[in-house]
């Protein structure tokens, strides 16, 4: 099946995979500066609230993509998906923000790998996908990154890695989702509905424990929907174009970004372990990603093989 948008070609070097690695790379850019301009902010906003401001502004960003759908130039085609994905992605959303004002980019970054491990798990569950040793042995050494993060018996493990950890099967969902959704729907619409429900979802939540926030912070959690709402297209056109298992180790220089990123401008120390366990987790999400790579080709060459009329 062609994606929208996409290629009937799962190879590394076609035109479409290589632009959906230039998409993903945007990406990474993108959420590196969603990344900072949260930590900047800080906790004196709830997180719930944080989020809603910063989604709400990506919806009000996206109004002429609703005016679209309300006139029937787009469409929507998988409700049930839409609706799925912005729960998991809302609740996730608001997790993510309460660990980025709590622990350091680097770290919160490092454990964001989690989510691709989960992904691989995700997909033998819900999408029928085996799940072979040398995968399975993939994801647990990549459960033993996180391990070397969180140094469980040696050091205290704090909410915020708490709330970061419980981030990577949300993610995972709504990543699966995502990809599942370029298969009919228009990209813009996957981002702009995305948006409207994470807004409904955070409305709630917010209001429970609403702080009146400054001028600054309005217009720094507006910046911060700037680049998350490009970062959520550059993705989501990559997605459409390039399999997940090359996308995948794309995003792993946000590790390196992100470490400068807080040496630089926070003043944060080189943790080791965070350093240590985010390259165990980029080396088996990596194989991962490989071994992904070589199934889809194989099974390209038999489909391209397999005589005229054969059903698998």
């Amino acid at each position: 099946m062609t994606a929208a948008g996409g290629s009937d070609v799962p190879g590394l070097f076609s035109s479409a995979t290589a632009r959906g690695i230039l998409w993903m790379l945007a990406t990474g850019f993108c959420f590196l500066a969603v990344t900072v301009s949260v930590r900047y902010i800080g906790p004196r906003i709830p997180a719930a609230e944080a989020a809603f401001i910063r989604y709400l502004a990506g919806t009000l960003m996206l109004l002429p993509i609703f005016l679209r759908l309300y006139r029937g130039s787009l469409k929507i085609h998988s409700h049930g998906l839409f609706i799925a994905r912005g729960l998991a992605h809302g609740v996730g959303v608001i997790l993510w923000f309460f660990a980025m004002a709590r622990i350091p980019i680097a770290e919160v970054t490092a454990l964001g790998y989690l989510s691709p491990v989960i992904v691989t798990i995700g997909a033998a569950i819900f999408l029928g996908e085996t799940l072979h040793f040398r995968r399975l042995a993939a994801v647990v050494i990549g459960f033993l990154g996180v391990m070397i993060i969180l140094r469980p018996g040696f050091d205290t493990i704090s909410i915020g890695q708490l709330a970061q950890l419980a981030t990577a099967p949300l993610f995972a969902a709504s990543f699966l989702l995502a990809k599942k959704l370029t298969a009919r729907e228009d990209v813009t619409v996957i981002v702009a509905v995305l948006s409207l429900i994470c807004t409904l979802t955070l409305l709630p939540p917010a209001l429970l424990n609403w702080v009146q926030p400054t001028l600054h912070e309005v217009a720094m959690l507006t910046l911060t929907a700037v680049f998350a709402t490009l970062g959520h297209y550059t993705m989501t056109r990559a997605f459409s174009l390039a399999p997940l298992a090359v996308l995948q180790p794309i995003g792993f220089l946000q590790l390196v970004w992100a470490t400068l990123c807080g040496i630089v401008l926070f003043g944060e120390p080189i943790d080791v372990y965070v350093v240590l366990g985010g390259t165990v987790l980029i080396l088996s999400t990596t194989y991962i990603a490989h071994r992904e790579s070589v199934i889809s080709r194989r099974a390209e060459l038999q489909r391209q093989n397999a005589p005229a009329g054969k059903v698998d």
